[in-house]
């Protein structure tokens, strides 16, 4: 047989005091005295009172929960990003409601549907890689509820963000890999509509420009992501008339993807060809054969700099139309490890 919580009204009424009363003890307000916060304290405890947190979250007119969006959590990448995540919002007493769009752009708009419903008080959100509308954030936007958006970040202007510095991180790698003697270097990149593909790209072009070499744009090939895409691109490598003696690969699990291909054409690894690839994630370790090189893109740090800038604007006084909304963008460096520094 189920028993009714105890009310705030029950407990006035053992007191015969008044239910603000109660209340503002509970919550030790300075307005009540040493002597009644025990009493009320005493018969609460005794009672097994638990405060109603759906009554306090009206009142508040938060509830004290964050969304996160994030393409797979099975990815080392974001499974670090979400510790970080976890680690601030515990810490300022948040819940997080976690949801994966598994790289689906329609999947994505329908999880950000239910995290509205859910009320939650703020998104953090790492766009899917088919994403090319961004409809659903802006109507996000008109109802006040903040996001800030990490590591994939949308081609919109106006928004919150924290991410790696692909660009220099990019740079350094393809330097890397000049300085070790190769001069035909192939890309496997991501869709085009990614900006991380883009600050890839850039960075590409400026490593091989400042080293006196032209850019060869058959050399730069946009998948989406895939082993099958991925094979395609080293198929195009392997009978390329100017065959890469290097490929840079968009993430880790791109290089191993490719790695994989390569061997069973054959070629011996880090003697025919060599590969570098970015986030530098544990999966490398238990690799056959690892890239030389990985860009580290700090996810854990990433995720811990995304979710205290959401609580922060979830916190603050929101803008007035008068007032200009000032837009957070945080940049985390990355940094090269090499196969003498992993």
């Amino acid at each position: 047989m189920s028993v009714k919580p105890t009310t705030i009204k029950e407990i006035a009424k053992l007191l015969d005091i008044s239910v603000s009363t109660v209340s503002r003890a509970l919550n030790d307000h300075p307005s009540i005295g040493l002597t009644t916060k025990m009493r009320v304290r005493k018969i609460a405890k005794e009672l097994n009172y638990e405060p109603n947190q759906r009554a306090i979250q009206f009142l508040q007119g938060k509830s004290h929960t964050i969304g996160v969006i994030l393409p797979e959590l099975s990815e080392s990448f974001f499974s670090a990003a979400i510790s970080g995540i976890e680690e601030i919002a515990y810490k300022r007493n948040y819940t997080v409601l976690l949801a994966q769009s598994h790289d689906d752009a329609d999947l994505e708009k329908v999880l950000l549907e239910k995290m509205k419903t859910q009320r939650v008080d703020g998104l953090l959100i790492s766009v899917a890689k088919t994403t090319i509308n961004f409809d659903h954030f802006e109507a996000l936007n008109r109802l006040q509820i903040p996001i800030v958006f990490f590591d994939r970040i949308p081609a919109i202007k106006n928004i919150h963000s924290v991410a790696s510095n692909l660009e220099t991180g990019t740079y350094e790698a393809v330097s890397f890999l000049l300085k070790k003697g190769h001069r035909t270097i192939g890309m496997i990149n991501g869709p085009t509509n990614m900006t991380s593909s883009a600050e890839r790209k850039n960075g590409y072009i400026k490593a091989m420009t400042s080293h006196r070499l032209k850019y060869d744009p058959s050399l730069m090939i946009h998948t989406a992501l895939t082993e099958e895409d991925t094979i395609q691109a080293m198929n195009t490598f392997i009978h390329h008339k100017r065959k890469p003696t290097a490929v840079v690969t968009f993430n880790d699990y791109v290089a191993l993807f490719a790695m994989r291909y390569a061997r069973s054409q054959n070629l011996k690894i880090n003697k025919d060809i060599e590969f570098v690839s970015y986030a530098n994630l544990p999966i490398i370790e238990y690799m056959e054969n690892t890239p030389i090189a990985s860009v580290e893109q700090f996810p854990f740090k990433q995720g811990q700099k995304a979710a205290d800038i959401l609580l922060d604007l979830i916190n603050s006084p929101k803008p007035d139309n008068s007032t200009e909304q000032a837009w957070y963008k945080v940049v985390v460096e990355s940094e090269l490890v090499t196969g003498k520094n992993k």
